[in-house]
């Protein structure tokens, strides 16, 4: 099977009067609060000049979502943000009185929170962004793991008080134990992906992701709208956000979207081949480990079916060579630090653009401006150094001098 898939989207309707969660209003709901937040900065957003030029384009952007609330990923967005939201409710429920974000920081109403668990299963970045808001907002946390996690990523969860399970199965089986176990002791589950009956808080932690395109929105001029964005699958939260996101903000010129995926978990690009929630096929698998997900979220399938223009995926081999091309400095005028499910769209681009057949299906044309989603940066510090040979302090202060800029060119 070719690791380098992709599939013109049929389906694609861009109907804006559908349904869905991730509205307007809802975007600036999310925008204004977390923006008040502690610590609040934009994410840079990099032009990768080299690169464009390398390539052919006029234009290439990079989303930096590497030191995000300090958690190293743009999941802070969406995990702490859905756990503010639950404990605003319940407090209001209980007293009458709804608390703003800051109250419930301060302990204010500890009383109440403190008898709260919040749940989650991930396979790091959502976990820890979980863990962190039940840190910030004074409630109990239990963040289950699949078997595959790392040792670095469970500890940087445990570092927020969450205790941590590990489970004997994968993503999937793990998303079905949280439930089960919240189920049996009364604990809230805060997930990213969505099932039969539970949508309210994977829209909520979607709505949370949509800061990050406001924040595109405002980085790029009126005249620089992207042509091209590749965005990561998973289980399609974020595709799902980004779409929603870059259609209120560009309308008619909303970038052409690519969603992609590693070849080994492809559960989006399979639902894309049938027309409806399909898992993943043959054993699940892949080094991006945020993108290890079997089976799709319904309530981002629902939006991704009829919004994104292509599915593709990319191999596992690629991964350590597009994490030292950024890190290089070969692609722009700066040292990057990605991790490896940040550069599942980078590895997408570089493919396409270099395949006549490809690039001419994407319309990828000299005056093409494409916009890539750095997801993260070593939210595994260990596996970083294995993939790149330098640990992220080293990139920042050095760049990587092993030839990724050569082979770059070279090829």
């Amino acid at each position: 099977m070719d690791p380098y898939r992709l599939y013109a989207n049929p389906r694609r309707i861009r109907d804006r009067g559908r349904p869905s969660p991730l509205t307007p209003a809802a975007f600036d709901a999310a925008e204004r609060e977390i923006c008040s937040w502690p610590d609040y900065r934009p994410t840079p957003l990099i032009l990768l000049d080299d690169l464009a030029k390398s390539l052919g384009l006029e234009a290439i952007w990079y989303k930096d979502e590497s030191r995000r609330f300090g958690l190293r990923s743009f999941k802070a967005l969406g995990g702490a943000y859905a756990v503010l939201r639950l404990l605003q409710d319940i407090v209001a429920r209980r007293t009458g009185n709804s608390p703003t974000s800051e109250q419930l920081r301060s302990g204010a109403y500890h009383d109440i929170t403190a008898q709260i668990t919040v749940t989650t299963a991930t396979d790091g970045n959502h976990g820890r962004a979980v863990a962190w808001g039940a840190q910030q907002f004074h409630c109990g946390c239990v963040i289950f793991v699949p078997r595959a996690c790392s040792r670095n990523r469970e500890r940087a969860i445990a570092a927020f008080g969450a205790e941590v399970i590990r489970s004997s199965g994968d993503y999937d089986a793990t998303v079905a134990r949280c439930a089960d176990t919240a189920k049996e002791r009364g604990w809230i589950i805060v997930s990213d992906t969505s099932w039969e009956g539970y949508e309210q808080t994977p829209a909520v932690v979607m709505q949370g992701y949509g800061v990050m395109m406001r924040e595109v929105a405002s980085q790029l001029s009126a005249a620089r709208v992207p042509t091209h964005l590749f965005v990561q699958g998973g289980v399609g939260g974020l595709a799902a956000s980004v779409y929603e996101s870059a259609s209120q903000l560009w309308g008619e010129s909303c970038p052409r979207l690519i969603v992609v995926e590693p070849s080994g978990a492809a559960c989006l690009y399979e639902s894309a081949l049938t027309g409806v929630p399909t898992p993943a096929a043959g054993e699940v698998h892949t080094i991006m480990a945020g993108l290890d997900c079997g089976r799709v979220s319904p309530l981002a399938w629902n939006i991704l079916v009829g919004g994104a223009d292509f599915f593709m995926t990319v191999p596992d081999s690629v991964v350590p060579d597009c994490m030292r091309l950024l890190a290089s400095g070969a692609s722009s005028r700066e040292s990057i630090v990605a991790g490896e499910s940040a550069v599942a769209g980078l590895a997408a681009l570089l493919q396409a653009a270099r395949d006549s057949r490809l690039r001419s299906q994407l319309a990828l044309q000299p005056d093409s401006s494409v916009l890539l989603l750095g997801t993260e940066g070593d939210t595994d510090p260990e596996l970083y150094h294995q993939l790149t040979g330098m640990s992220a302090e080293q990139v920042y202060r050095t760049g990587v001098p092993n030839g990724a800029a050569e082979r770059f060119h070279e090829q």
